[in-house]
C-alpha cells in the first residue's frame, strides 16, 4: 500500500506538471499593455504595418481607430531605384468614410484587438519543429513584430505581421 500511495503521487505530480502550451509569456505582458493602452486612448489610435523585401519593395499602411472602429486607411508602396537613397512610389492612396476598403493592394484593416487576436490564434500557434516563431513588443511594450517563418525559408517568408507608430488618435477639428 505504501509503495501504491507513492506512486499515485509521482503519477498526480507528473500528470499536474503537464500543461497545454502556454502562450508567449512577453505576449501577455504585451497584450496587458495594449489593454492600458487601449483604455488610455480611449480605443482611438493609428498605427503603421508594413513589409520590406530584400529586392527593394516596400510597402506599408496606416491604420486609423476611432472608438474601436477602423475610419481610415492609408497606403504607399515604393521601390528602390539604382540612384543611391532615391525610391519610385509606385502606389499611393487613402480610404475613409464611403471609400474605405475599396482598395484591394494594401494591408487588412484590422483593430490592433484583432491584430492580438489574430497572434495568440494563429500566428503564433504554429508547429515550432516546423516554423521558427516571432513575436516582438519594441512599442513601448506594444506589440511591433508576430508571426512564423517555415524553417528553411531564405526571403521574405513572414506570415504575420510587423507593426510601427502606435500612436493615440486625436480628431481633427476642421
Amino acid at each position: 500500500m505504501k509503495y501504491l500511495s507513492a506512486l499515485l503521487l509521482i503519477v498526480t505530480l507528473g500528470l499536474s506538471a503537464c500543461k497545454k502550451d502556454a502562450v508567449n509569456p512577453d505576449y501577455e505582458d504585451s497584450y496587458s499593455a495594449w489593454l492600458s493602452f487601449k483604455k488610455s486612448s480611449a480605443n482611438s489610435y493609428s498605427y503603421v504595418t508594413y513589409y520590406g523585401s530584400w529586392t527593394g519593395s516596400y510597402a506599408e499602411s496606416k491604420i486609423t481607430v476611432q472608438n474601436g472602429r477602423v475610419i481610415a486607411r492609408d497606403f504607399l508602396l515604393t521601390r528602390t531605384t539604382a540612384v543611391r537613397d532615391s525610391v519610385d512610389t509606385l502606389a499611393r492612396w487613402a480610404e475613409s468614410g464611403s471609400t474605405l476598403n475599396t482598395h484591394t493592394d494594401g494591408f487588412e484593416m484590422l483593430t490592433l484587438d484583432q491584430v492580438y487576436a489574430r497572434a495568440k490564434n494563429e500566428w503564433l500557434k504554429v508547429d515550432k519543429n516546423k516554423n521558427d516563431i516571432f513575436f516582438e513588443a519594441d512599442n513601448n511594450g506594444l506589440i511591433s513584430l508576430a508571426g512564423y517563418v517555415p524553417k528553411g525559408c531564405q526571403d521574405d517568408c513572414l506570415t504575420g505581421i510587423h507593426v510601427k507608430d502606435i500612436k493615440v488618435y486625436v480628431k481633427e477639428i476642421k
